[in-house]
């Protein structure tokens, strides 16, 4: 935890169950064992089963329960039947975290169609994909859905048009999914993190020979714990009343603009 204050109460999520995509690796493996410390159980869905065990195997040597489901977001009836599964494994699905994500830096004149569409695909459809799935499920529990998305979908960012429509896609989907599932006691919430260290999107997005830290107001990074405990709050009692919210989470990053990618922009 770095030494970061901590919102944990014991069994917080005691008798619930969450499945999280993109839960392999970086924020999704963060999230899926956090919740898993507040008590619940989880499964874990990706592309690629030994990350997903690796996950599972820390979750399951902390002494949870964790049930892995190698699927691809973009295919709807992988991921309607990986949380079928799930839910037929513990009972019951309570929390749906979608954050399968796909990103690269690409000036929109030479991004190919393709490139675009693959980003719309894992995240815009993955996100509507697995909330469509986990739906029914979500009405039995009147359970919650916590999208990530990113800071993308406010700040006009130079080389991210493809992430920007996807992220926005997933804000506006948010409080649509919110508005029409509330009746079913459904809440739709979204966490929108700035940049965050140790994460593979940081790796690659990170503009070269930049101390982006001091293009943060707060002056760091943010941490995959930090988004963890944004997380937790969203999905706990307390956040009970609200729906079709979305929390930014980027250090104050999105009040002074997109610079850092600017720079880059002009120096092509």
């Amino acid at each position: 935890m770095r030494g970061m204050s901590s919102v944990f109460v014991p069994n917080l999520l005691a008798g619930k169950v969450a499945f999280v995509t993109g839960g392999g690796s970086g924020i999704g493996a963060g999230i899926a064992k956090r919740l898993a410390e507040q008590g619940a159980r989880v499964g874990l869905l990706g592309r690629r089963v030994e990350k997903l065990d690796a996950v599972a195997a820390e979750v399951r040597a902390a002494g949870g329960e964790a049930s892995t489901h190698a699927a691809d977001v973009r295919q709807f009836d992988a991921v309607e039947a990986a949380i079928k599964s799930c839910a037929e494994r513990f009972g019951r699905i309570d929390v749906l975290v979608n954050s399968a994500a796909g990103n690269f830096l690409a000036p929109a004149a030479a991004l190919s169609a393709n490139g675009f569409r693959s980003v719309i695909d894992i995240d815009l459809c993955g996100t509507f994909n697995a909330s469509r799935a986990a739906f029914a499920h979500l009405c039995k529990t009147r359970g919650c859905i916590v999208n990530v998305t990113a800071t993308q979908a406010e700040v006009p960012t130079p080389l991210q048009c493809h992430a920007g429509a996807a992220k926005a896609g997933i804000e506006k989907l948010t409080r649509d999914l919110a508005l029409e599932w509330s009746r079913f006691g459904v809440r739709v919430n979204a966490v929108a993190p700035g940049p965050i260290d140790d994460t593979e999107g940081m790796s690659r997005l990170a503009p070269p020979g930049v101390d982006l830290k001091k293009r943060v107001p707060l002056e760091r990074w943010g941490s995959i714990f930090e988004v963890c405990e944004a997380v937790t709050f969203v999905v706990s009692p307390a956040a009970a009343w609200m729906t079709g919210a979305t929390i930014l989470l980027d250090g104050g990053s999105s009040l002074i603009g997109p610079g850092p990618f600017l720079d880059m922009l002009n120096a092509t």
